[in-house]
């Protein structure tokens, strides 16, 4: 179970959609005068370096965030009539810009690297932040920051990552497994607050851990925002779990938004000597349960850019989908 290391696909496309549409909550939640407790249940390491060893060996960056700030598209051949459509619309904005909830991470990433804020080149993009990182850099001194990891190494690096913010006790570190720290922390004290829940899923029980855990969480606090990512992936768990989300939350009566980002075909492919070529991951998504009213119109504006920019093939696009 230890055997994932999210240093080996930091920046990737999934990253681009996670990190995105977590800035846009994070953005949305903090606006208020009350506390927010935020629960990060897979924090990871916190931080990662695009120019490690990781990193560099998985190349996942190259075809995520590199991409991204490249501005590099699709070859026109590779394009669907309904590529083209989509890239209409991304384009639709003037040169060099993206929609606002793209441009609000391209500007976090350019805090964390004074380079690349500089220049604007994507040679000098060398950190990138996790999740933990993110959530942090929107807190004022009244909100709180949970996280949980249980790899060994990844705990490590994520205490030693956080230290080195002196944010004192505003952020907690504890190596615990998130999906059961959960259920110590619901409801808050002051009411309020999001949950990000983003397992590896390399262990395939993760799959009904994730929606049992989303079950008993809003039982116990009705009205938190749930946060969740997950894989779509050649296997019915994968497709299983936001169709169990979303009865969830209607059951619930809970409103509720799901999107999904494809960059390209899920379909194994061979090479001249009859390899077989694994694709890697070629689409996830984000469900949230209670999500902000302004959510949907910040993804209806970024996915489209996402899918012109980030698509690596015909299959490339994006779903948005929203109820309750």
């Amino acid at each position: 179970m230890f055997s994932y290391r999210h240093a080996f696909h930091a920046g990737n496309h999934a990253d681009v959609l996670k990190h995105t549409t977590l800035i846009a909550l994070m953005k949305y939640l903090t606006q208020k005068d009350t506390a927010l407790t935020v629960i990060d249940t897979h924090a990871g390491a916190g931080l990662y370096r695009l120019d490690s060893d990781y990193t560099e060996t998985s190349g996942e960056a190259v075809e995520g965030v590199f991409k991204l700030i490249s501005g590099k598209k699709t070859p026109p051949a590779q394009e669907t009539r309904a590529q083209a459509a989509i890239k209409k619309v991304a384009n639709s904005t003037p040169t060099g810009t993206w929609a606002p909830a793209l441009q609000d991470y391209v500007d976090l990433l350019r805090g964390l690297n004074p380079q690349f804020a500089e220049t604007g080149d994507a040679a000098h993009l060398k950190i990138y932040p996790g999740s933990p990182f993110i959530e942090q850099q929107f807190l004022s001194g009244r909100d709180k920051l949970k996280l949980f990891e249980l790899h060994p190494t990844d705990f490590k690096s994520l205490s030693g990552n956080i230290e080195q913010l002196g944010v004192g006790r505003q952020v907690t570190v504890a190596r615990e497994d998130g999906f059961e720290a959960l259920k110590t922390f619901l409801p808050p004290p002051a009411r309020r607050a999001m949950v990000l829940c983003d397992p590896s899923y390399e262990v395939k029980s993760d799959y009904a851990r994730v929606a049992a855990c989303m079950s008993d969480a809003v039982k116990r606090f009705a009205t938190g925002t749930y946060v969740i990512w997950y894989p779509i992936i050649p296997r019915p768990e994968a497709h299983d779990l936001p169709r169990k989300l979303k009865t969830l939350a209607v059951k619930a009566g809970r409103s509720w938004l799901n999107a999904t980002l494809t960059v390209k075909s899920s379909k194994l492919t061979t090479d001249v000597s009859g390899e077989v070529i694994r694709p890697g991951l070629p689409s996830s998504g984000m469900f949230i349960i209670n999500p902000p009213h302004t959510l949907k119109a910040d993804l209806q504006a970024a996915l489209p850019q996402m899918v012109a920019l980030l698509g690596q093939d015909r299959n490339a696009g994006f779903t948005l989908e929203h109820g309750g």
